[in-house]
This record gives C-alpha cells, structure tokens and sequence, in this order.
C-alpha cells in the first residue's frame, strides 16, 4: 500500500480527474472573484486598467470581466471547458505582460501564476467530472 503510495507505476484515470476538477474549482473559482468584483465595479475597472490593448477602456475591462468572470465560471463546471480556458489565459497575458511589464517585481507575480495554471490545466483537459465529459459520454451513445 505504502509502496503504491511512494513510487506510482501509472496515473490514476480518477484520481487525475479529481486533481484537475480540484484545480479548476480553486484557481477559476479565485479569478472568478476578481471578474466579479471588476463586473460589480465597472466604472472603478475601466479607471484603473484604462486602455492596455487599444481598443478603448470599456472595451478592455469588458473584455477582462469575460475572461475572469464568464470565462471562469464556464471552467468550474467544465463547459466548453478549452474554449473558455482561452479568454483567461489571453486575459493573463494581457496582465502579466501589459500591464505588469512582465515584471514580479511591480505585482504581476499572481498574474503569472494564473497563466502558468491555465496553460497547464488547458493541455490536461477537463477530466471526467466535466460537464465536457458528460455531454461527450452522451453524443458517443447517441452514434452508437
């Protein structure tokens, strides 16, 4: 048991699904408070990230609240989970590398973690307690 423990030989299909379930619900359900707070404060948003990508101050902060809030809550539950995972990372690069100058030093260490996170759970895929998963599990039943 121990052994198992220490030197897995092989990935566990459930437990990986719990890890990634477990990581979508922490790091999106975080950036979905942020979206929010910038949605529940929509003027406040637009005066501090101002216009980083040139398409206008409500266009931008609209655009974040997307990403962060919308984006996020897509990602929770694992609905159309790599598409929404896209916005969020864009939206992560857009702060990590606009607006903090790539820089950990002038506060863009959270910013890179977030993208660092988002790439990572984007390449594994939402595992099985998606709702992904469910609705493919169901369209593979319907061809059969």
């Amino acid at each position: 048991m121990v052994y198992k423990l220490l030197f897995p030989s092989k990935a566990n299909a459930t437990n990986m699904s719990l890890l990634l379930l477990a990581a979508r619900i922490i790091f999106a359900g975080l950036l979905m408070t942020h979206g929010f707070e910038k949605l529940t404060h929509f003027d406040e948003t637009m005066a501090k990230l101002g216009d980083p990508i040139g398409m206008g101050a409500e266009i931008s902060a609209g655009l974040a609240i997307f990403g962060e809030f919308f984006c996020s809550l897509a990602c929770v539950f694992g609905f159309l989970y790599r598409l929404s995972m896209i916005p969020m990372i864009v939206t992560m690069c857009v702060a990590f590398f606009i607006a903090h100058g790539a820089s950990f030093a002038k506060g863009g260490e959270m910013a890179f973690v977030y993208l660092a996170v988002f790439v990572l759970i984007y390449i594994a895929g939402p595992g099985k307690y998606s709702l992904d998963y469910l609705i493919g599990e169901k369209l593979t039943k319907k061809r059969r």
